[in-house]
């Protein structure tokens, strides 16, 4: 029988996996994971392995790690490390969200498309260079993965 702590961890790990089906990013692990949470998290980066602990109910990120995993995912961060309270009513549990939908973009974003926006266009045009291997890759990625060329 698993002890009280190890509960708690377990069912966060349930929490944060449904929570990352939240995420835009289609995330297949603890790599993943730390990839995209160390772009969103201005503090000190956290390795694969760390989230590989979250990821197998080993540990629990501090306070301020899981709330940049409540803003990203758009979850409430009292939800994410503890659950629901027990008088809560079962309909403010978060949804999933398809990923047809439309995402906001996030301030990160914004900031990032206002630098670009007053670059000279040479430069412009080799930021576009670097970024289209990235690109590439990604696609290439996502057809293997899913079998169909984007």
């Amino acid at each position: 029988m698993p002890t009280p702590k190890e509960k708690k961890k377990t069912d966060f790990l349930y929490r944060l996996k449904f929570s990352m089906t939240r995420a835009p990013e289609k995330m297949r692990g603890a790599t993943d994971l730390a990839l995209h949470f160390n772009l969103r998290y201005h503090g000190e980066p956290v390795s694969p392995q760390t989230t590989h602990k979250w990821l197998t109910a080993r540990s629990i990120p501090t306070a301020d790690k899981l709330a940049m995993l409540a803003e990203w995912f758009k979850v409430e961060q009292h939800w994410l490390h503890y659950g629901p309270p027990p008088s809560e009513n079962p309909q403010n549990v978060p949804k999933p969200i398809t990923h047809d939908e439309k995402y906001p973009a996030s301030e990160e974003t914004l900031e990032l498309a206002s630098k670009i926006e007053v670059l000279l266009s040479h430069h412009r045009y080799l930021l576009e260079e670097l970024h289209r291997p990235v690109l590439w890759d990604r696609r290439e990625a996502l057809r293997r993965e899913h079998k169909w060329f984007v």
